[in-house]
């Protein structure tokens, strides 16, 4: 048996059946139901999960939901925007050049040593609650992980392969393009779906520090009000918008690699 036959019946489906996910979500609301019901808490600490739906629902039709979703998501795209863009143009000069490697990379190393948490007021007082503090956060806790997979995906082309353009007196864009691209892009884009889930605590960590808007604004004004089932909601939604960026980036994954399904066949 060849190695491409060997590959195709070796293949472990991506999918699982869907009723397992679904008994897996009822088996969770149901155990849930039961803690709310019959542990004796107060609704203030443990909300049952029909009144967190009722809770969504007036968030939802008063408008204020929307508003905050809106902007927490806007900051999380133009993060993910910046910090992925900024990542891969530096990663791709890592990758090229041992020298810089060496000049940026205990600087690389330096920042990822602090956590986010610990640099976010610093950063939200030097450039404001705005909306700019926010994505900037976003930026930077997407910036890592995109790099380091960038830098990863380059260093993987077959160096024959490079040869082999090389003598076919490729130019510089060309090998760009038609080698290094496709070479690292299905590396690159493991890595941006880590990059897309972390955008998004990026969003909320910025706006717990200091927002007057947004879903971690929100979080905040439920604390401290008491209205725990609105911080649920407010989780969930979250939830909902980094599974929906994760399944955006896997979305890409299969049109952008298809030719490797077609290379298994």
């Amino acid at each position: 048996m060849d190695l491409k036959a060997l590959l195709k019946t070796a293949r472990i489906p991506r999918r699982s059946p869907s009723w397992t996910m679904l008994v897996s979500l009822a088996a969770a609301l149901l155990a849930w139901e039961l803690v709310s019901r019959y542990a004796g808490l107060p609704a203030f600490i443990l909300p049952s999960p029909g009144w967190v739906v009722v809770r969504f629902w007036r968030a939802l039709t008063g408008g204020s939901l929307l508003l905050h979703t809106g902007v927490t998501l806007l900051e999380v795209l133009l993060g993910l925007l910046a910090g992925t863009a900024s990542a891969v143009g530096l990663g791709y000069a890592v990758a090229k050049s041992r020298l810089f490697e060496r000049l940026v990379a205990p600087y690389l190393v330096a920042t990822q040593a602090i956590p986010i948490v610990a640099i976010a007021p610093l950063l939200v007082i030097w450039f404001g609650p705005g909306m700019f503090s926010k994505v900037l956060i976003c930026a930077l806790i997407v910036f890592f992980p995109v790099l380091v997979n960038t830098v990863v995906g380059v260093r993987a082309v077959p160096r024959s392969l490079r040869d082999l353009m090389v003598s076919l007196r490729a130019r510089r864009g060309q090998i760009l393009g038609k080698l290094e691209v496709p070479a690292a892009l299905p590396i690159l884009l493991g890595g941006l779906r880590i990059g897309a889930t972390l955008s998004v605590i990026g969003a909320v960590v910025g706006e717990l520090v200091g927002a007057d808007r947004g879903l971690g604004f929100l979080i905040n004004a439920a604390r401290g009000q008491y209205d725990t089932a609105l911080v649920f909601v407010a989780v969930f939604v979250l939830i909902a918008l980094a599974l929906t960026l994760y399944g955006l980036v896997s979305f890409m994954e299969t049109k952008f690699l298809r030719w490797q399904e077609t290379n298994l066949k």
